[in-house]
């Protein structure tokens, strides 16, 4: 089968990589119909996640269709269609049982990190019967790929961390794709202000038709300036980092009022400052967060109902013999324009 082979910093190919087979009685093999790239595979890219090995199959979303099951899989069989979670979840472990699925003693973070993953025509999906979503009748794939990760993440490690509330503000830090579904989440809980900060002016247009309420470009250096001025020199009540760099860290601790969260959901590489020298009287709480994609079926049910809209975040679309253009397109997003990209295996 072909698959995206990352062979350490900076370095990727396509391979031609045997079939998975089966190793575990709860095990799942799944055909991708449809696959994606995630920022966190560039973060891979550029050697920022050490447990990733040279010789990894990336990716870690996706949906398809169900190819075999081992003895010990009870709710899914070969042709049913599924929703791949980004987060292996064996339901079992003292972990899974607190609903820190990301935590699993023997799943976690595992697709295209430790073992290998959805970027390839099959991919093996251990602890099947907790790590797979079946999909509903006439549901949109494309749509649904998006709950693989962003959207969940979005939602728990932004949104639900975060403490957004009615009538509260809120900025986000970086409307990437991470950071929009962030932005299309937090209006569940009605904000009275969402404040999209970036430094792509058509991302920021993006994020407006999306529902921020003000939009601010950073690349001048003034957004703190410019967030204390729409908040009467207050700052936000939450501010939701989602891009991952020192810059936009610092950026939050700089926004955030009295009384406020930092809700980092970017994945970092190197080391930031906490100027608790300035905040620790503040009454300050900041969250981190893995997500663990407990809000994957209530996400699933507000797609499927129309509540809000994934596939709007989709802006390119590719075969897996393309792959290669599909990361040029997805890692030069500046120029490109890419939000998300749809790879049809």
């Amino acid at each position: 089968m072909k698959a995206l082979v990352y062979l350490g910093p900076g370095r990727k190919q396509v391979e031609d990589r045997p079939k998975p087979e089966l190793k575990a009685s709860d095990d799942a093999i799944v055909k991708l119909s449809k696959t994606t790239i995630c920022g966190t595979d560039l973060h891979i890219l550029k050697g920022d996640v050490p447990s990733c090995a040279p010789g990894r199959i990336l990716g870690h979303e996706g949906v398809g269709v169900i190819d075999q099951v081992g003895v010990g899989v009870t709710a899914f069989h070969p042709g049913d269609h599924v929703l791949i979670s980004c987060i292996t979840s064996c339901g079992k472990c003292e972990y899974c049982r607190r609903g820190m699925y990301s935590h699993c003693t023997t799943g976690g973070w595992i697709l295209g990190n430790e073992i290998d993953g959805t970027q390839a025509e099959y991919v093996r999906i251990p602890h099947a019967d907790t790590s797979l979503y079946p999909i509903p009748q006439g549901a949109d794939e494309e749509a649904l790929v998006m709950l693989s990760d962003i959207l969940p993440t979005g939602f728990e490690c932004g949104v639900l961390n975060g403490n957004v509330a009615p009538g509260s503000t809120v900025a986000i830090v970086g409307a990437g794709p991470i950071g929009l579904a962030s932005l299309l989440t937090a209006q569940f809980y009605s904000p009275a202000e969402i404040i999209m900060i970036d430094l792509d002016d058509r991302r920021l247009q993006a994020a407006s038709r999306f529902g921020a309420t003000q939009i601010i470009n950073s690349s001048n250096g003034q957004a703190a300036a410019k967030v204390k001025a729409l908040t009467e020199g207050r700052g936000v009540d939450t501010a939701i980092e989602s891009v991952g760099v020192p810059a936009t860290f610092l950026l939050c601790q700089d926004i955030v009022a009295p009384g406020g969260v930092i809700a980092n959901i970017g994945v970092h590489g190197t080391k930031v400052d906490l100027h608790l020298e300035r905040l620790w009287s503040a009454n300050i709480a900041i969250t981190t967060r893995l997500v663990d994609t407990v809000t994957t079926p209530m996400l699933l049910k507000t797609v499927q109902s129309k509540k809000i809209d994934p596939k709007l975040l989709i802006t390119h679309q590719f075969k897996l013999d393309q792959i290669l253009d599909a990361y040029e397109t997805f890692g030069h997003a500046a120029s490109t324009g890419a939000l998300k990209v749809i790879i049809e295996a």
